[in-house]
């Protein structure tokens, strides 16, 4: 297996499950209603702007991967969109799992030398450390969230 098929495979791991630490996104959120994604029980956020924020840059490096600039900036990853109601909801993780696949495909297609060329811009460093760092992010907050739906269910 490749060191592109590697990443691929530990974004789905991450996302939807498969990985050595038996969590992940999907199973996660499964269960999780929008009153309980917009709770607050402990620290300033809730599932559902951990969700937006962890996953905020997967539609933005599929732009990277398919050849466009990278538009996404740190300001705007907490900006969650307003959810009032299962609809909004379900429309934001709907919306998590198409760029999920789409990154997880993509990832997995690349050539391997594409892993050590610039990401974007030379400031950004390469394609492996950004996409292993967002696989980090990803189970970073997948820890947080899993404690807050423990906390709302309390």
């Amino acid at each position: 297996m490749s060191l592109p098929q590697h990443l691929s495979k530990h974004f789905k791991g991450v996302l939807f499950g498969g990985n050595w630490s038996d969590s992940n996104y999907k199973d996660q959120l499964a269960d999780v209603d929008w009153k309980m994604a917009t709770s607050k029980v402990a620290g300033p956020n809730t599932i559902a702007q951990l969700v937006y924020h962890a996953t905020y840059y997967l539609p933005h490096i599929v732009n990277v991967l398919e050849g466009g600039p990278l538009k996404a900036r740190d300001k705007y990853s907490w900006e969650t969109p307003d959810i009032q109601s299962e609809a909004d909801w379900q429309a934001l993780l709907d919306s998590v799992w198409v760029d999920a696949e789409r990154l997880i495909d993509l990832t997995g297609k690349l050539p391997e030398a594409t892993l050590w060329a610039d990401f974007s811009d030379p400031k950004y460093g390469n394609h492996f450390s950004n996409l292993n760092g967002i696989i980090e992010h990803l189970h970073y907050h997948l820890g947080q969230i899993v404690l807050l739906k423990k906390l709302v269910r309390r």
